[in-house]
């Protein structure tokens, strides 16, 4: 039994498939019912969040259980199962928990280091305990990553990555506008998740004076327009629709949409009176503006793409491995490893309770064995060697018990000879031999084989 993750989030699939595949709770409870009577599942938990749809479960069988999650989300979404398959991820055992893990430190998010996603995965967590569809690994699991991303965001400064990256586009836009700040600007934002809302605050604090406002959804460009009027910045809303239009009257335009498709193409870029300029920012990954724009009269692209590979390339923290992510990847790695060594551990309790179990049942038919051989023992006599029985057996099985768990604990595999040996503490002769690891020939790379990913595109 092992955990399977199946999902896609902004990376792998166009915003207009995620919205629906969006699920409230009261389908998110539906759907964990409807994934744990499936024959090879037995628990589940779905994180449904506008960037990400993915569904935890433990699986006793990898392929049935990726076919019964598919099945399950084509039943609920009524999207057809070859359409969802076109952008589904899957991760299983130890990468399924490496995934939750990135993901609930905020390193898989479009701001990089946003902390929200703790909250809406401590809330999945929640939904699927109390409709029940939680057991021991997701409740493990959970936890585990729950308390990777708060060391995350406590003994990091990644929470300020996605601020900085967005300071440094309007900065490096400015510059190339050749002004201070955006006073008597009017600013288009395209999106309404949290990189835009990073940028149209910024925007706003920049003197802004406008903000025009496009999303898919509506309702959500209209939530962040009332922000920025609650802000004191002059903001309407525009269908995203007419988004090529909306080009024309303003100075500056901001994606950060996470779309499959370009939001901005180089013809939707107007004729620009003389000596007029636009600034378009893309701050999405992958890229919401095509490069082309570039190319028309009047118009300059910054784009977050870009600004990365100067910050890595002249950040020295980045370098020394002393940068928020590198620490942050840390982190997630020492929790990684703690969780997967005390699962290997419990995966071997009910072996080593079983061996127990065993050694007992033989101690008690010996036992009988003797007393209706020998009538003539009294209960003392009897009581005496059941118990000799139990010690023997006791001592017995306390080594390879102890070493059986550190066994477990420690990653990698041995050979059926060696853990005879380290189960019970045995030295056999001719074995006593220790070399140490750099002094072992090279036998070439180590391949690890693991699931492939369903057809992908656009996974980071």
């Amino acid at each position: 039994m092992s955990v399977l993750v199946v999902g896609m989030s902004h990376q792998s699939a166009p915003v207009a498939l995620l919205e629906k595949l969006s699920m409230d709770p009261a389908v998110q409870n539906n759907a964990c019912g409807m994934l744990i009577h499936s024959g090879s599942l037995s628990e589940a938990m779905i994180i449904s969040t506008c960037n990400r749809l993915e569904v935890y479960t433990v699986t006793n069988s990898f392929h049935t259980g990726v076919q019964d999650v598919v099945r399950t989300l084509t039943e609920i979404s009524g999207v057809e199962e070859d359409a969802l398959r076109s952008y589904l991820y899957v991760r299983y055992a130890d990468a399924a928990a490496e995934h939750l893990m990135t993901v609930t430190a905020g390193l898989d998010s479009m701001v990089m280091g946003e902390q929200q996603i703790i909250g809406q995965v401590r809330t999945a967590y929640q939904l699927a305990a109390d409709q029940g569809t939680v057991g021991p690994r997701i409740h493990s699991l959970a936890q585990s990553a729950l308390h990777a991303g708060k060391r995350v965001h406590t003994e990091t400064s990644i929470d300020e990555a996605g601020v900085s990256m967005v300071s440094f586009a309007f900065d490096q836009a400015l510059q190339r506008m050749g002004v201070k700040d955006l006073s008597g600007k009017k600013v288009l934002v395209l999106g309404a998740g949290a990189m835009a809302s990073l940028a149209a605050t910024h925007a706003g604090k920049l003197g802004a004076a406008e903000l025009v406002v496009a999303n898919r959804t509506r309702d959500r460009a209209e939530r962040l327009a009332s922000h920025a009027r609650q802000a004191g910045v002059a903001a309407r809303v525009v269908d995203f629709g007419d988004r090529a239009r909306a080009l024309g009257q303003v100075d500056m335009a901001i994606s950060a949409t996470g779309a499959q498709n370009f939001t901005i193409r180089a013809q939707d870029i107007p004729v620009l009176p003389a000596r007029a300029k636009l600034m378009l920012v893309d701050l999405s990954l992958p890229r919401d503006i095509d490069d082309a724009v570039a190319e028309r009269p009047g118009a300059d692209l910054v784009n977050i793409e870009r600004l990365s590979r100067s910050l890595n390339a002249a950040d020295t923290d980045v370098a020394a491995g002393t940068s928020p992510h590198a620490q942050a990847r840390r982190i997630v790695n020492e929790e990684l490893e703690a969780y997967a060594s005390a699962q290997r551990v419990r995966d071997v309790v009910p072996a080593v309770s079983a061996l127990r179990r065993r050694a007992a049942d033989l101690v008690a038919c010996e036992v009988a064995r003797l007393e209706q051989k020998h009538p003539e023992l009294d209960e003392k006599q009897v009581g005496d060697m059941n118990m000799a029985l139990k010690r023997v057996v006791d001592k017995l099985l306390h080594e390879p018990t102890v070493r059986a768990k550190k066994l477990a604990a420690a990653s990698g595999t041995v050979s059926h000879e060696r853990a005879l040996q380290e189960l019970f503490g045995l030295q056999l002769e001719g074995s006593g031999v220790s070399v140490p690891a750099d002094q072992l020939p090279d036998l070439g790379p180590t391949n690890t084989v693991q699931p492939l990913p369903l057809k992908t595109q656009k996974e980071a």
